[in-house]
């Protein structure tokens, strides 16, 4: 029976169909031809070329499945990479969308008889991380690209040094202190000559120690004003410059008060938009998942991507993976320690020292690093974490 001609209706059809997938029983990998049905594969069982193939593979049938394994290996990595990156997928999506591809290398002309297999071939061989789940095989790239891990390197350098940045200006700023302290000598008393200032002016002493209610005031004479009366009003007087100028003295701040409160200012500023941290208690603050943890506290056990976090339930032991967003801090009792998550003191550990609930703020000691001791005022509850 000859071939359809071209424009005929059967002709398109066939065209058609071989634009699209076909069963996988009815390909062959050796000829790299796929049969739309089982009298199409028979038949090209049976013909020449496929028995050249096979008489070919039959000779080193070794060095064909390596090169049909190398093959399928270095595409579904290079789309595992290109497509989701170092992230966390399922072994069975990036399959699908593998063989969604009309001209890919099957599995069945491989040394791996599953997809099982091959997921657990790659985490031994350290191509990904693979972990099983109840949901079936997850893997996750590895990146060994020179250029991505000198790129980590860098970003990893430039961390460090401004860590060491920040120390080294909090170091400089203790021995600021230090030298101010061990300068400063305390202030003697000094006593003056009682001298009044004007000579016309009389002294008096008020005795009485006050009028009792039922009695009337006294009427003002018409000698004039009552001197005991206006010695009150001088000595107001006079105590305003003094209290003024005490005012002053307490207002002036000297050049390393002003430093000490630019660099808390300055610390305070440095805040990010992430907050996880391994090893502090928070609460879950979402339904989604259901009433049983609503409310319920839990520890971290990993943070992914800054912003996900692997928790522990307090109560039941279970293990869950949610976002930062649905997660709070949670404040200790005081005298107990907890970890400063935001902020420039981030990553100290603390202990809290009192709780302003009106301002929804603290006051925590510095409990680690180069200023372990030093107390901090005005810590928002969001920025500091119960350790666990």
């Amino acid at each position: 029976m000859g071939k359809a001609e071209f424009l005929t209706p059967k002709a398109i059809a066939n065209r058609i169909k071989s634009k699209g997938l076909q069963k996988l029983r009815w390909y062959c990998q050796m000829c790299q031809k796929q049969c739309r049905d089982e009298n199409g594969f028979k038949c090209h069982c049976m013909s020449e070329s496929h028995q050249r193939q096979l008489l070919l593979a039959s000779e080193n049938p070794q060095q064909f499945m390596d090169y049909f394994s190398e093959e399928f290996r270095n595409e579904f990595l290079e789309l595992l990479r290109r497509r989701f990156g170092t992230k966390r997928v399922h072994n069975n999506v990036i399959y699908n969308e593998y063989i969604s591809h009309r001209e890919h290398v099957h599995m069945n002309a491989t040394m791996w008889e599953t997809l099982t297999d091959f997921t657990k071939w790659l985490g031994r061989e350290g191509y990904c991380k693979v972990d099983e789940t109840p949901k079936g095989w997850y893997i996750q790239y590895i990146d060994r690209d020179p250029e991505t891990i000198c790129r980590q390197q860098e970003l990893e350098k430039k961390k460090k040094q401004e860590l060491d940045d920040e120390e080294r200006n909090a170091k400089f700023i203790e021995e600021l202190v230090r030298r101010g302290k061990e300068g400063k000598e305390e202030e003697a008393p000094v006593f003056t000559e009682l001298k009044r200032e004007n000579e016309e002016e009389k002294v008096a002493f008020n005795l009485n120690k006050g009028q009792c209610a039922s009695t009337p005031a006294p009427k003002s004479s018409s000698l004039g004003p009552n001197p005991l009366q206006a010695i009150p009003s001088v000595k107001r007087k006079e105590a305003g410059p003094a209290s003024s100028s005490e005012t002053k003295d307490k207002k002036k701040k000297s050049a390393l008060d002003e430093i000490m409160e630019f660099e808390e200012q300055k610390k305070r500023s440095l805040r990010r938009d992430h907050w996880l941290h391994t090893g502090i208690v928070v609460k879950l603050i979402t339904k989604k998942l259901g009433e049983k943890y609503y409310k319920k506290k839990a520890v971290i056990k990993e943070v992914q991507e800054k912003y996900t976090a692997i928790i522990k339930m307090i109560d039941s032991g279970d293990k869950l993976k949610v976002d930062q967003t649905h997660l709070e801090t949670v404040i200790p009792a005081p005298g107990k320690k907890l970890l400063v998550v935001n902020g420039g003191y981030r990553g100290n550990e603390a202990i809290l020292n009192s709780i302003h609930e009106q301002s929804f703020s603290a006051t925590i000691i510095i409990d680690s690093g180069p200023l372990q001791g030093r107390k901090v005022e005005s810590v928002q509850y969001e920025d500091i974490s119960k350790l666990a």
